[in-house]
């Protein structure tokens, strides 16, 4: 038997909702080609990095669209249509989520999420949201995984030593840091595999 945590820390993005700029920019360009080279090109991960550390939308349009200004519309569409790059709830997840606030697991997360883009999205699925005590947002913080400092600072403010939390991120550097630090982790492939170490920990019934 394993070392039985009493609490589960939750990644948001790919773990909770699957999430990709695609989802939003396909709405918006026709060819498929396009846009694959605008998703990496232009709205890339290199450039949606900086809301995660707390850079406004407001002044990464400006210097982005000051590098395309063929995109501006495209680019623009960013902030106020953010929400529509979620996808759908991950399969199995959102249910193991409340199974486990039905049995009384305290739940958190730790998401790398722009300060302004997070309230709206919690506000939209507050029926999940809610059942969380408390959620660490990295542009909040200015603290992004995988730096030490945003786990030390979670286990701190949710009141949890290393050992009492199951943490569960899709991305493996996320992982490998926290598991560093002494929680217990999952890298994150479905929710079958994730509710199996949860069982192991005695948080869910067989």
């Amino acid at each position: 038997m394993e070392h039985r945590a009493r609490a589960v820390i939750f990644d948001i993005g790919n773990v909770l909702f699957h999430w990709h700029p695609r989802f939003l920019y396909e709405r918006l360009i026709g060819d498929d080609r396009a846009l694959s080279s605008f998703v990496a090109e232009v709205v890339s991960e290199e450039w949606h990095y900086q809301h995660d550390i707390g850079r406004s939308f407001a002044e990464t349009a400006q210097e982005l669209t000051a590098q395309y200004p063929e995109h501006a519309d495209l680019i623009a569409a960013w902030g106020p249509r953010f929400n529509e790059s979620i996808g759908g709830a991950v399969e199995g997840m959102h249910e193991i989520v409340a199974e486990l606030d039905k049995a009384g697991v305290p739940l958190f997360g730790i998401t790398n999420f722009s300060h302004e883009f997070f309230p709206p999205f919690r506000a939209e699925h507050a029926h999940l949201f809610d059942r969380f005590r408390d959620i660490v947002v990295s542009g909040e913080e200015r603290l992004v995984k995988p730096d030490p400092a945003i786990y030390k600072l979670a286990l701190d403010r949710f009141g949890l030593a290393a050992h009492e939390a199951v943490f569960v991120d899709d991305n493996f550097a996320n992982v490998e840091a926290a598991r560093a630090m002494g929680i217990d982790t999952e890298h994150f492939i479905d929710a079958a595999s994730f509710r199996k170490r949860l069982v192991r920990h005695g948080l869910l019934p067989a």
